[in-house]
């Protein structure tokens, strides 16, 4: 387990992909469970030990998860994910180049829980919600496209329909078009970066987690930072 931050009421660490946030049916140890059991041993805590989970990752997913160590801080964040101040982004890679260098997304998702797919229409169906984001495509190499996108709306299974539906399912994401499956069982999808207002102290928290340690996502990153770069320097002056 990776601890990205620490505080007296939070805790954000990196997921790895294979990990469950939550227990399920695999009856696997949850990252929540690994995270209370660090702060029971860490700080020699007596009985059970508070550890609240705030939101989610699919298991295929890697990157940040942000964890409550106090009531106080799990019932506002809860809050804040609710009204949209918690601010997320996601680095994507697909084999696809994306239509358009940048766009919103927007669409109804309708999650059927027996096959765990969810479906999108451009138009409102009965049960549907709606789902919204923005992408940028970052960087290309000869085979691979890496896809920046900001979540609007939280919806389950969201960049994996939404990217899937302009063509560019994720690299390993079986489930929504793509071709092969990656080595280790996952999706080339990261929660990259989290952005928010600390639920107690009100200071700005802003972390980014490392990408995956590969060759692929290495070579992205290091194009994305190359592009950025020349973006800067070729900006206009006053």
């Amino acid at each position: 387990m990776k601890i990205v931050y620490e505080d007296n009421h939070i805790i954000v660490v990196r997921k790895d992909v294979g990990e469950i946030v939550q227990g399920d049916k695999t009856g696997d140890e949850p990252l929540v469970d690994t995270v209370r059991r660090y702060i029971k041993e860490t700080y020699a805590k007596p009985g059970n030990v508070f550890c609240g989970v705030t939101h989610r990752l699919d298991r295929p997913v890697a990157g940040l998860v942000v964890f409550a160590k106090t009531s106080k801080a799990l019932s506002r964040l809860n809050e804040m994910f609710r009204d949209g101040k918690v601010h997320k982004t996601y680095w994507a890679i697909s084999r696809n180049r994306p239509p358009k260098e940048a766009d919103e997304l927007s669409g109804w998702i309708t999650t059927v829980e027996k096959s765990n797919k969810s479906f999108i229409s451009l138009s409102p169906k009965p049960g549907a919600k709606e789902a919204r984001l923005r992408y940028r495509l970052l960087a290309s190499s000869e085979r691979y496209h890496l896809i920046e996108v900001e979540l609007l709306t939280g919806r389950k299974h969201q960049i994996r329909v939404q990217l899937a539906s302009v063509g560019c399912p994720i690299r390993g994401d079986l489930k929504y078009g793509d071709k092969r499956s990656n080595p280790d069982g996952g999706i080339s999808l990261l929660a990259r970066h989290i952005e928010f207002i600390h639920p107690v102290s009100k200071k700005q928290i802003s972390l980014t987690a490392e990408v995956p340690d590969d060759k692929l996502w290495h070579a992205l990153e290091q194009a994305a930072s190359e592009n950025s770069s020349h973006n800067e320097t070729s900006a206009p002056t006053d």
